[in-house]
């Protein structure tokens, strides 16, 4: 572990981002037509390492169901638009065209209105009905509230994602989650996040989540590092859970719990990198936002925008780069990376010989600077 001298009284781990890292040919080259990119979760087959984040910008019932098709899996917010009003639509159009000066309050207020339990379980139940995977999100804070009400509705992966979720979570102000109670009595894959350090992975993984969050998320739309300081260099995050993974595989006698890289995954190369740091999947928000199916019409935002005391987000102008088939299989008109992530990945696994992505998980990478 490399540490520098900050002064004298504290050092620092020197970490690497997606920026800082590249992926190293090596001698042997493999026929991109015989490369897959199909990974297997729980009992779900899947044929892209993609889940949709949920974000309001980036999922929709419409979008998860179109994901769902496309191979990938798209995650609901159930503590978004979706489940607070029976018609956000012309929410969305008024959210798109607010000033920047304004949007974050007007987005505090929109947000205020209560989530409703019959909402829920119409969403999900409309996206079940495609005959797709279906999965839902909710907070930490609002898990132990909505629980019951996504276990009635019924999902086929549950994700609980925050900013930063702990298995030891202390707070004298009310009961804190069980996070391993819960995940035994909700009987379906539960997938924890975000983690960033190597301890604080392995800790979700004894919890018996199916799959742990490596990084913050919210990506383009996240202020964490200037509001509150925190940040996480991916490239480090993802190898750091991804090691831990190996040691819990051993400590469990070959528990296997997947690893999704989710934050900063902006480009087909920053996706490629995070498969080659160990990620056996990635949680795109960004990238999605972009295609022109995408709720935010070109605007991206997560939930930390909507925070009622300390906004931690904003809404960001993404644009659009095309359809959502063009954005995950392309064709692709420009080399900004935005277009044909499925096309870029399976070119860098075939120009390193791996033929699928658990083994590109062993590609060799080098610090560029």
């Amino acid at each position: 572990m490399s540490e520098v001298e900050i002064g004298r009284g504290k050092r620092a781990r020197r970490t690497y981002t997606f920026d800082d890292v590249a992926v190293v040919p090596s001698r042997r080259t493999r026929d991109v037509r015989e490369v897959s990119t199909s990974w297997q979760f729980d009992a779900y087959h899947l044929e892209i390492p993609v889940l949709a984040a949920p974000m309001d910008s980036v999922t929709s019932p419409l979008t998860a169901i179109a994901m769902g098709k496309a191979g990938g899996v798209g995650v609901l917010d159930l503590e978004g638009l979706w489940t607070r009003y029976a018609d956000p639509e012309p929410l969305f159009e008024e959210i798109a065209k607010l000033p920047d000066a304004k949007a974050t309050a007007r987005l505090q207020e929109i947000y205020a209105e209560p989530v409703k339990a019959e909402l829920v379980g119409e969403r999900l139940e409309e996206i079940r009905k495609a005959g797709v995977t279906v999965a839902g999100a909710v907070s930490p804070g609002g898990a132990q509230q909505m629980w019951r009400w996504v276990a009635d509705a019924g999902v086929d992966i549950f994700v609980i994602r925050g900013t930063t979720v702990s298995a030891e979570h202390v707070s004298t102000n009310r009961e804190p989650l069980n996070l391993k109670r819960f995940i035994y009595e909700l009987d379906v894959p539960v997938i924890v996040g975000g983690a960033v350090t190597y301890t604080g992975a392995l800790h979700l993984m004894r919890t018996g989540a199916a799959g742990v969050l490596a990084g913050y998320g919210g990506g383009a739309a996240s202020a964490n590092r200037r509001t509150v300081g925190i940040a996480a260099p991916m490239a480090t995050t993802i190898a750091d859970i991804a090691a831990a993974r190996r040691d819990y595989l051993d400590e469990s006698s070959g528990r296997y719990v997947h690893v999704i890289a989710d934050g900063a995954v902006g480009t087909s190369g920053d996706l490629v990198k995070a498969i080659a740091c160990g990620a056996d999947a990635v949680m795109l928000g960004t990238a999605l936002a972009r295609s022109k199916e995408a709720p935010g019409q070109g605007w991206h935002w997560g939930a930390e925008a909507r925070h009622r005391r300390l906004p931690r987000g904003e809404r960001m102008r993404v644009g659009t780069s095309g359809s959502l088939e063009e954005v995950l299989f392309g064709p692709s008109h420009s080399a900004q990376g935005q277009t044909n992530l499925m096309g870029a990945l399976r070119h860098a696994m075939a120009a390193n010989g791996y033929s699928d992505v658990k083994e590109f998980q062993r590609a060799s990478l080098v610090v560029l600077k």
